[in-house]
């Protein structure tokens, strides 16, 4: 009985090792075709599990997969089951980071919207509860409930955020816990967040709540700072919040201006005169109003009476004619380098349009290259796009030419097999070029220099007797002119007429590039030629070796000599080769030589 028992159990063990061994073949092949097909740029291959993990039993004498899942999440991957565990499991595990990059970390860009947020809370209520009578015994709660939450933002960046940030020294970057905290306390930044710190609110107990003593806070504007860097960097459109942040600076100045007329209002006495706020209706609307009159100049101002009135309308409006050019200049420079590409465009197509009137162009030719122009800079937003990445480094216009473009080069087959590096050599080397509809890609008959490859639109393959007919249509992903970029010789002839049919975006690989690039892939340029040849055979084979009575020869064959005429000839040539037989069958013999 145990001999039978554990050589049932050897059995039923050899069984599920099979099966496994089975799978793990079938998922081989899986990984395979998506490695060929799906086109991963990376070089990493997924872990697979260990089939002895896989395979060991359960004391109960089950496999561990046999087992009931119960309430436990699981998750099927090809052949492997993997455990997961619930939102709220990973929410519960979560742990805070031992470094932060601010360059790319968006949770510290969140971050730094709230230390914003209570920056610009400190910076616009300080001066409207100084002037203004809004902050009463009533409300003071409320006040202090801000406040004192704005100062546990600042103490949390301290303490938590600030001494977690990596730095760069020597080109390496930081991510030690103590060289860290040790670099912001040697910083500036920790300086001035110490002193916006500062616990003046003691000073409440003798002289009361008095806001002007919490403008230390206001003294961390480098979070703002940094906080609008991080901002434009993640933004797809950040001369929008350029225009904001300026509009914000225009209104800011209005408003600590307003502060400081109700400020002197009171202190003359309000509606003493004839300046000074009279104190009717909502106050800070009307010294709102007043300050803008006030800083953009308008006039229709009251005129002062006394000396500090005179003195504080001087200052007011020399402090309005510097604030204002700034904020206008500030506002010129923005809106200019949001449209610094249009305008680009604009004198690119003005002097063009210049040129071709000077020397005549035919009017269909310049509405061409005025189309050309229009649809170039609407598809992609630009003239020239290696103009944009000539300043990146190489590794980098690498790393965008296989965004951009390897999903669609890996897939002709002129290249799959050849080695990868030497697919990445050859997207940095694509050209871009719009075609117009109608306008001709290639001509038949021409040196072929070039192989297109379609990214956008579609090409109409022409051909027939009058070369008119559309042959076949070439769709994004096509290639053509592969086999003019390797041949040799004679061979680099286009056979056909390639026209663009409606706007066509095509990508152009010149063969001085490729050759170029194959004199360090010998391996590759051997099989590029093998394939190249193959496709010239399969290109130069008739389509039917027998033909039919429909197939036209344009030099049709020559008819085989009569058998009694080469009888009487091998009888001359017996007879010595005189007579008028004997020089045709000399002549014929040169002939088949000439021939041979």
């Amino acid at each position: 009985r145990i001999g039978s028992a554990s050589s049932l159990s050897s059995a039923s063990i050899n069984t599920r090792l099979q099966e496994l061994v089975r799978l793990f073949k079938e998922r081989t092949e899986k990984v395979k075709e998506k490695l060929i097909d799906s086109d991963v740029t990376s070089d990493d291959e997924s872990p697979v599990a260990s089939p002895a993990a896989a395979a060991v039993p359960a004391p109960g004498g089950e496999l561990e997969g046999d087992k009931p899942l119960g309430d436990d999440h699981y998750c099927e991957m090809l052949c492997c089951t993997f455990k997961r565990r619930p939102w709220l499991d990973h929410l519960k595990s979560y742990q805070f980071p031992s470094s932060i990059d601010p360059l790319t970390n968006l949770m510290y860009v969140l971050w730094l919207f709230f230390v914003v947020m209570a920056w610009n809370w400190n910076c616009w209520l300080i001066p409207v509860r100084w002037a203004f009578p809004y902050q009463t015994p009533a409300n003071i709660h409320y006040w202090l409930l801000v406040d004192y939450l704005c100062d546990l933002i600042y103490l949390l960046d301290i303490v938590i955020f600030q001494t977690r940030l990596q730095f760069v020294q020597g080109g390496d970057i930081i991510t030690d816990k103590k060289a860290m905290k040790e670099n912001y306390l040697r910083s500036q930044r920790f300086k001035m967040d110490v002193l916006c710190l500062l616990p003046l609110d003691f000073f409440y107990f003798k002289v009361g709540v008095n806001p002007l003593l919490r403008f230390p806070r206001c003294l961390k504007y480098m979070a703002f700072f940094e906080f609008n860097n991080r901002l434009e960097a993640i933004l797809t459109k950040a001369y929008i919040y350029r225009v904001i942040r300026t509009t914000a600076y225009l209104l800011y100045s209005l408003h600590v201006n307003s502060c400081l007329y109700y400020w002197a209002s009171a202190y003359e006495g309000l509606g003493s005169t004839t300046w000074v706020y009279d104190g009717e209706g909502n106050s800070y609307i009307r010294c709102y109003y007043w300050a803008v009159k006030t800083l953009i100049t308008i006039g229709g101002l009251p005129d002062p009476k006394t000396l500090f009135e005179i003195v504080f309308q001087l200052l007011n409006y020399f402090t309005g004619v510097f604030a204002f050019s700034v904020m206008i200049g500030q506002m010129r420079d923005v809106v200019g380098a949001a449209t610094a590409g249009q305008t680009y465009y604009r004198s690119c197509m003005d002097s063009t349009i210049k040129y071709m009137n000077f020397y005549r162009i035919p009017r269909a030719v310049q509405n061409r290259v005025k189309t050309w122009y229009e649809y170039t800079w609407h598809s992609q937003g630009m003239l020239d796009e290696s103009e944009l990445l000539v300043q990146l480094p190489d590794k980098m216009r690498l790393d965008i030419a296989i965004d951009v473009n390897y999903n669609i080069v890996s897939k002709v087959a002129l290249f799959q097999g050849c080695d990868r590096q030497m697919i990445f050599d050859m997207l940095k080397r694509l050209r871009s070029v719009v075609y117009l509809p109608n306008d001709y890609v290639c001509k038949k008959g021409e040196i072929g220099r070039e192989m297109y490859i379609i990214q956008a639109g579609q090409v109409q393959v022409l051909g027939g007797p009058d070369g008119k007919s559309v042959l076949v249509t070439l769709k994004a992903g096509s290639v053509f002119g592969e086999i003019s970029l390797l041949a040799a010789g004679g061979g680099n002839r286009r056979t056909a007429n390639v026209v663009a049919h409606g706007f066509a975006n095509l990508f152009i690989l010149e063969k001085k590039d490729l050759n170029e690039i194959l004199v360090h892939y010998p391996e590759s340029q051997k099989l590029l030629r093998k394939k190249a040849k193959k496709m010239l055979r399969s290109n130069n084979k008739p389509k039917d070796e027998k033909g039919g009575p429909g197939d036209a020869l344009v030099i049709p064959p020559k008819a085989d000599t009569p058998k009694l005429f080469r009888a009487a000839l091998a009888a001359s040539g017996r007879m010595g080769g005189k007579g008028p037989l004997g020089r045709l069958r000399w002549r014929l013999k040169e002939l088949q030589e000439l021939q041979a």
